[in-house]
């Protein structure tokens, strides 16, 4: 188990206050191999406590025992350990609620040829292979994690992050002063013919405008190029398309807050993922952060071709 920084937030302003205050507490768990060590890291330097490997049973235990403390910021990285699991860290979310607490759940993922390719570079075993194929382990645990990945409330798909970019997804999620913001955004763009994200809450389709790829001036460039944005943005139907979904958003966003939701996913497509959501992504997030959303920019298939 390693630890990292406790804030420095008193438990109580009134020191002679014997009240134990609730905990912002995150539960990071999902797939072996698809980097949930490295989420918790992340939030270690922004200043979470975070304990690594913590069976779903000690997960109360870890915030009673922190709260009686300065403890304020507590995440817990929780891994497979048995076929109880699933029914076990749900059973201790609930239970944490029940308590007061605030329990968050990430769940890291990543496709299976992505978490088959790390663990042969590895050359390790995945924990519930057993006497089966490495394919049998992944697939038995994403049947295990159902329930649970059902109830996350923020879904990470690393198969095509950096550690950078985990880093970045994050922080915009969970700001270094422990204030989260009542709902962030990201807007990413993808390529169709890669697959859907699996990750997204909302997914656009771009491919019904001009495919600038047809224009040899513009084919080498990206959607992040003035002249492609210019290009697409110029588009019959492009303006009132991004009109009328913003209204879409404005009329979704204050119900994804009146239900506690705080991470938002939009997911913009093309054929590639190179012109057209990629320019349709970034205005998209350009209005979002107009609308008060604390929102990123991700283009998931961008370099890919």
């Amino acid at each position: 188990m390693t630890a990292g920084p406790q804030s420095d937030v008193p438990p109580s302003e009134d020191p002679t206050s014997t009240e134990v205050q609730p905990l912002e507490v995150v539960v990071v768990t999902g797939l072996s191999g698809a980097g949930k060590l490295s989420a918790g890291r992340v939030l270690e330097d922004l200043g979470w406590f975070v304990v690594d490997n913590l069976p779903p049973a000690l997960l109360q235990p870890m915030v009673e025992l922190g709260a009686r403390g300065d403890l304020r910021r507590f995440a817990a990285v929780v891994d497979v350990r048995s076929r109880a699991f699933s029914s076990d860290l749900q059973e201790a979310i609930e239970t944490l609620a029940e308590a007061g607490n605030r329990p968050r759940i990430i769940y890291v993922h990543a496709r299976d040829e992505v978490l088959v390719r790390r663990y042969e570079s590895n050359r390790r075993e995945h924990p519930l292979q057993g006497n089966g194929t490495l394919i049998d382990g992944i697939t038995a645990e994403r049947n295990l994690l159902t329930g649970i990945a059902g109830d996350a409330d923020l879904w990470v798909d690393t198969s095509d992050l950096n550690i950078h970019q985990l880093r970045a997804t994050l922080e915009n999620a969970f700001e270094r002063d422990g204030r989260t913001q009542p709902l962030t955004a990201t807007v990413m763009s993808f390529g169709f013919k890669y697959g859907l994200p699996l990750d997204a809450d909302l997914i656009v389709d771009a491919r019904f405008l001009p495919n600038p790829h047809w224009v040899p001036e513009l084919r080498p460039r990206t959607g992040q190029d003035p002249e492609v944005s210019a290009y697409v943005l110029a588009q019959d139907d492009a303006g009132e398309f991004l009109d009328r979904y913003t209204e879409v958003l404005r009329l979704l966003i204050p119900g994804y807050r009146r239900e506690g939701k705080r991470y938002l996913t939009l997911a913009v497509g093309c054929t590639g993922g190179k012109h057209r959501s990629v320019a349709i992504a970034e205005e998209f997030a350009r209005r979002l952060t107009d609308e008060g959303l604390a929102t990123v920019a991700r283009h998931r298939d961008l370099g890919r071709e």
